[in-house]
């Protein structure tokens, strides 16, 4: 295999990965997954003896649904909406990485001058990260294709 018919493969699987979308139908599946998670989370108030269990359940199917939601196609798919929601994934990246950056030092701050004693420094989870980027993506993704 000579090296331009190696470099066009990796060129076509890499181009394979970046145009992976799942059906249309998946953007409902992902909507019934959040309101399921938000029920989960209402009901570990219920059974306080599961409620670690019920929260790690609940978090891994909002951020599933939210990635169904994320990942599914729109009825008019074209390379307006393609450019859109890669646009709209650059910009949930880069919000993520300042949140992430600033996040926990404004958490710490803030804890520091309501509580009476010292709070220390927490680190954001991956739940919080991944959940807001995927808001972030879906919010700019939406209001983008609004005004193109």
């Amino acid at each position: 295999m000579d090296k331009k018919s190696y470099i066009d493969c990796e060129r076509n699987r890499i181009q394979k990965i970046l145009d992976f979308r799942l059906p249309t139908s998946f953007k409902w599946l992902g909507m019934v997954l959040l309101v399921s998670a938000f029920m989960l989370f209402f009901i570990r108030k219920q059974f306080p003896e599961y409620t670690e269990l019920i929260r790690s359940i609940g978090r891994t199917i909002f951020i599933i649904g939210l990635l169904c939601i994320s990942l599914a196609r729109d009825k008019e798919e074209d390379e307006m909406t393609i450019s859109l929601r890669a646009q709209s994934y650059a910009i949930a990246f880069i919000v993520g990485v300042l949140y992430a950056i600033v996040m926990p030092y404004v958490e710490f701050g803030v804890s520091n001058i309501v509580a009476d004693e010292t709070q220390a420094y927490k680190e954001l989870g991956d739940f919080q990260l991944l959940s807001f980027m995927f808001l972030i993506q879906i919010g700019f993704y939406q209001t983008l294709k609004r005004y193109r």
